[in-house]
């Protein structure tokens, strides 16, 4: 079977239209900066601060496009950092995650719910799907071979949509875990 692409998810916002006008103005719209690997996902120009009880990060990239609800996805260092308790989700998965204040250019929200730190996944179509003999939902592992970190991921959540593009998702501190620098393939493993 072919190595499946990894990728680091770096710390990230994605906002409802509502809170995106609330934080950048009204007639504000997500301004491309570079397009993703998932197709119709993009980095914008838009950056913000997110605020926790202990801290406060800046600078925080903007995913467009808008989203049905708003989420912050930040790695467990961060949710440190911030002094939150951000439960390790599936992205969109909000409901009961940690409360945190996003400051824009224009306003600010105080989200109730939405930061979470995003639970490694696994993006594939049906075809891809049926060639590793997995479906949606289903837990595999992944092994990563590096210089000096090699390691198997267990958890790995296989999301599956025949919109997506085969790849890995991590977060930063799996990705220095791993040792992950450059273009970095994994191997899905089927777990028992």
């Amino acid at each position: 079977m072919n190595k499946i692409l990894v990728e680091t998810s770096a710390r990230h916002i994605h906002l409802t239209k509502e809170d995106l006008a609330i934080l950048a103005g009204p007639d504000y719209e997500l301004e491309v900066k570079a397009y993703l690997s998932q197709p119709g996902e993009f980095a914008s120009t838009l950056r913000l601060t997110a605020v926790g009880p202990k801290g406060k990060i800046e600078r925080i990239i903007v995913l467009g496009p808008t989203r049905k609800a708003t989420q912050v996805e930040v790695s467990a260092t961060d949710a440190r950092s911030l002094g939150i308790s951000a439960p390790v989700r599936q992205s969109g998965d909000v409901a009961g995650s940690a409360p945190l204040k996003i400051i824009g250019p224009v306003g600010e929200i105080d989200l109730v719910e939405g930061a979470i730190i995003a639970k490694r996944h696994v993006h594939m179509t049906t075809a891809e799907a049926k060639e590793y003999g997995v479906s949606d939902n289903e837990i595999v592992g992944m092994r990563i071979v590096t210089p000096e970190r090699s390691l198997i991921f267990e958890d790995v959540v296989v999301r599956v949509k025949d919109s997506y593009a085969l790849a890995m998702h991590i977060d930063t501190d799996e990705s220095n875990a791993a040792g992950i620098s450059g273009e970095t393939y994994g191997e899905l493993i089927k777990l028992q």
